[in-house]
């Protein structure tokens, strides 16, 4: 009787390997995809709140005041300045004509970001969808403001 078993083990030889590789590899795949999914919905979310205090510091610091810029760059650190657009808005007037006695509101516009993702050995860039925040004027200026510094 082990005669005729012999031959069969000889043949199931390696077969658990050849399970486990498959599903290893299907498994780490999908651990994979939704690491890159929530980095990216975390650089969505980043992007949306970078935007928002970028306009909460746009209506409490002087006009085009560098801080913004820099600050919405710490929520979102590959953030360039060419993504950010800051316009100064009075009603009637066109964007950016405005001083800080004169201006009703700011818009900032987050647009152009792309999300690179981290799967090794697929170049893949994703843009992220534009963002805009439009807030009230407050009072425009940095002197003595610990926000704006």
């Amino acid at each position: 009787m082990n005669n005729d078993r012999a031959p069969c083990r000889g043949r199931q030889r390696g077969a658990a390997a050849v399970e486990f590789a498959v599903v290893a590899a299907l498994f780490f795949t999908i651990l994979l995809g939704a690491m890159e999914m929530a980095r990216l919905l975390w650089t969505w979310n980043a992007a949306s709140e970078a935007t928002r205090l970028g306009a909460r510091l746009a209506v409490v610091c002087d006009i085009n005041d560098p801080t913004i810029i820099a600050r919405m760059q710490e929520m979102l650190p590959y953030l360039q300045p060419a993504n950010v657009t800051i316009d100064y808005l009075n009603p009637g007037n066109a964007p950016n004509t405005c001083n800080a006695a004169t201006c009703k509101s700011v818009r900032v516009t987050l647009a152009g970001y792309t999300h690179v993702p981290i799967i090794p050995f697929v170049p893949l860039s994703l843009p992220i969808p534009p963002f805009q925040t439009t807030l009230p004027k407050e009072f425009m200026q940095s002197t003595g403001n610990p926000v704006c510094s």
